[in-house]
């Protein structure tokens, strides 16, 4: 908050204009020459499917125009040299030394895709690229997916693969980087993240169904109806390798041993009630409950959007948010004052998004009560002695691309 008590102004979530020019300036000082091209790729906030995705089901994310740049050059003697706007020393690693846990930190995510592509037969042969980024990080908008995505564009132009030509090269890519970020950034996601970052379209929200990759680009445009999707960052930084992430995914896959399924997607709606006694403990029979209903909730998502029925997506993003919080226990003091304080502001309805433990809410909300709605949420916030919380307004963007 400012001197006055006031939130900070709503963005409009536009990208910083020199956001490519920092990431090439950045380089040239860095690597004493001027990079051979500039990719970016775009962050994601997910508006309703959490934590189905590694569970074969359906998520519906949009991507972000906030994304991360990446000036890069190719080299021939193996070598990966990372550098970001972030701070810190350039990093340096052979592509042939890359593994779990190596290098260290942010840069697990960038060289992470190198041995991922070079694991499935693609030759890289090395890379100085220089990162710049205007996506909170920790903010759950995937900042982690956005860094793979703009690295993957880069390896694939400037190695002559060809990836980024059509959407099955683009699911290629998608998947490399979601293996980076398993197997090197030891981080156990789902593959929505590098799906939305890759794949998307402006204008349309990506429907993913997680067990084949198919997708389905469901028009999301808020403006007719005079609505924004306000994300409300909380400020509590969270960590998809901290072990809450990992343990989520786990219940999962030991319900679905208990019950004899291959994925939690195979258990119908109509079917959950009677199935959930089979499960040896309480936290199981919740966390299946969740998977199942939420998994529903983006079916009846993606019907609302094609009959323009925001109210009722409203609603389901409010029983997403109780199902998070009480069956998936993925929520916090933070997120469930964000979704109280936007819903006593007049949204049609609010959620956490992203893994949880911190992170972002997102609320529906009439375009002219977005600021107000902030200004709740950041007197909510500070009567509890937390962080000030920022507040960006969504619009659907495109994907991964050369951009210079």
């Amino acid at each position: 908050m400012g001197d006055n008590g006031r939130a900070e102004a709503v963005s409009d979530g536009r990208t910083a204009p020199d956001g490519g020019g920092q990431a090439a300036e950045l380089f040239r000082q860095t690597f004493d020459h001027w990079p051979t091209g500039l990719w970016a790729a775009p962050g994601r906030v997910n508006l309703i499917g959490e934590h189905t995705d590694y569970n074969r089901g359906l998520v519906l994310p949009i991507a972000l125009p906030r994304r991360t740049w990446a000036a890069a050059a190719g080299r021939s003697d193996g070598l990966v040299r990372l550098v970001s706007d972030q701070g810190g020393a350039v990093v340096e690693v052979e592509a042939a030394t890359i593994a779990p846990g190596r290098p260290a930190d942010w840069a697990r995510y960038p060289a992470g895709v190198v041995w991922a592509l070079e694991r499935v037969g693609w030759t890289v042969g090395g890379l100085d690229v220089a990162f710049a980024s205007d996506l909170p990080i920790g903010a759950g908008l995937s900042s982690s997916a956005a860094i793979e995505g703009a690295m993957a564009a880069a390896c694939s132009d400037l190695c002559g693969l060809g990836l980024l030509a059509d959407d099955t090269g683009r699911q290629q890519l998608a998947q490399i980087c979601q293996q980076a970020e398993n197997d090197i950034a030891l981080a156990p996601t789902g593959g929505m993240d590098q799906a939305a970052s890759l794949r998307a379209l402006p204008g349309h929200a990506l429907g993913l169904d997680c067990a084949d990759q198919s997708v389905e680009h469901v028009p999301f445009d808020l403006d007719p109806a005079q609505l924004v999707l306000l994300i409300i960052d909380t400020k509590v930084h969270h960590a998809l390798g901290d072990g809450q992430y990992g343990a989520r995914r786990a219940d999962c896959e030991r319900a679905v041993r208990e019950l004899g399924l291959d994925s939690l997607r195979d258990l119908a709606l109509a079917d959950l009630d009677q199935t959930l006694p089979r499960l040896s403990s309480q936290r199981l029979r919740r966390r299946t409950r969740h998977v199942v209903t939420e998994i529903e909730r983006v079916r009846q998502a993606k019907a609302a959007l094609a009959a323009a029925d925001f109210t009722g997506l409203g609603r389901l993003f409010n029983a997403s948010h109780q199902s998070m919080r009480h069956d998936y226990e993925i929520s916090c003091p933070e997120l469930d004052q964000a979704q109280e304080q936007a819903l006593a502001a007049g949204a049609l309805g609010a959620r956490m998004t992203g893994g949880g433990f911190g992170g972002s809410a997102i609320a529906l909300i009439a375009a002219q009560r977005a600021q107000a709605a902030a200004e709740a949420v950041t007197a909510a916030f500070a009567a509890r002695g937390w962080v000030a919380p920022g507040f960006i307004t969504a619009r659907a963007a495109g994907p991964a691309e050369r951009v210079g």
